[in-house]
């Protein structure tokens, strides 16, 4: 029983002892301090990797609306919901799923042919953030492909406070269905990710996102590298599933495991290379595809890490 309280006795003492030490500093040196009471807590949350919110210390650049807008705003995408949903509706007693995923066919998920396209994609950078110089944007050229271009800086900015900077990065909107409510692509019946797609010869990273209803699980990502090569010759590239590795806040973790297909909610792309200067992408579509005779699960090899031995 003791185990139990044990952190929150630790997280309250230190806290206590924090607070005792302000208070002597303040009154030997005879200034005047305003201590928080939220200094002191009664549970371990401040002793934990607790998160807030999603987008934890970026959520300063989210705009903070008025409730008014709030319901204004909601009131105003109502009609499209409902459109929405009744195309959910018609899909589940219409639709066909034995026409996705057959052997070899290629079941194309994102194409960049108009502005409607171009909406269910993000574009950031550092710069955005304002983190660097880094600066990116994502076109559709007049070949009607869409073209991931921009520059990457790897200049420091002198705060004192960032050691390493410089990304660019393309995402696509949280799969959500109906009335906003969070929703993940139906991926699970594919084996790999097929792109066609037009380089400059630099490494980009590909990202999926599996994040979940807990905060432990906002930042899980599955990761893998595409590799292009320079010149006017368009290339095709298969990844299987089975080659990506899992990561969080852009660190590889100990424990690694096959992607949770079903569970996939966005999916990036990120210039992953440490080296400043212009780069492109052009990209015709990114697809899909169920090959039968690919039957690997995990590329990597799986150990077990001895009992107390911090991992990732």
């Amino acid at each position: 029983m003791a185990t139990l309280f044990a952190p929150k006795i630790l997280g309250l003492l230190n806290n206590y002892s924090q607070y005792l030490c302000i208070k002597r500093i303040s009154q030997s040196k005879k200034i005047k301090v305003l201590v928080s009471p939220r200094l002191i807590y009664t549970s371990s949350k401040n002793l934990t990797f607790f998160e807030s919110d999603p987008k934890g210390e970026y959520k300063k650049f989210s705009p903070k609306l008025h409730p008014k807008d709030h319901i204004r705003n909601g009131l105003r995408i109502v009609k499209n919901e409902i459109e929405v949903w009744k195309d959910e509706v018609k899909e589940a007693w219409v639709g066909d799923m034995f026409l996705r995923g057959l052997p070899g066919v290629v079941d194309k998920e994102f194409e960049f042919k108009s502005e409607k396209d171009l909406s269910k994609w993000i574009v950031t950078s550092d710069k955005d953030n304002l983190e660097g110089e880094s600066t990116c944007q994502l076109i559709i050229n007049e070949n009607g492909k869409g073209v991931f271009s921009g520059n990457l800086c790897l200049d420091t900015p002198k705060d004192g406070k960032l050691k390493k900077t410089g990304y660019c990065n393309m995402r696509t909107i949280r799969c959500t269905a109906s009335f906003q409510r969070d929703s993940h692509y139906e991926w699970g019946m594919y084996t790999h990710i097929v792109m066609r797609v037009r380089g400059d010869g630099r490494t980009y990273g590909l990202n999926l996102a599996t994040s979940g209803y807990f905060d432990i699980t906002w930042n899980d990502v599955f990761s893998y590298a595409l590799f292009t090569r320079g010149g006017p010759y368009w290339q095709y590239s298969k990844i299987p599933f089975s080659k990506f590795f899992f990561t969080s806040k852009g660190k590889v973790q100990d424990r690694q495991g096959p992607v949770p297909q079903t569970q996939i909610g966005s999916f990036g792309i990120t210039m992953a290379e440490r080296v400043p200067g212009p780069f492109c992408l052009e990209i015709d579509y990114i697809g899909l595809e169920y090959d039968p005779t690919h039957t690997e699960e995990f590329a990597y090899e799986m150990y077990s890490v001895p009992a107390g031995i911090a991992q990732n």
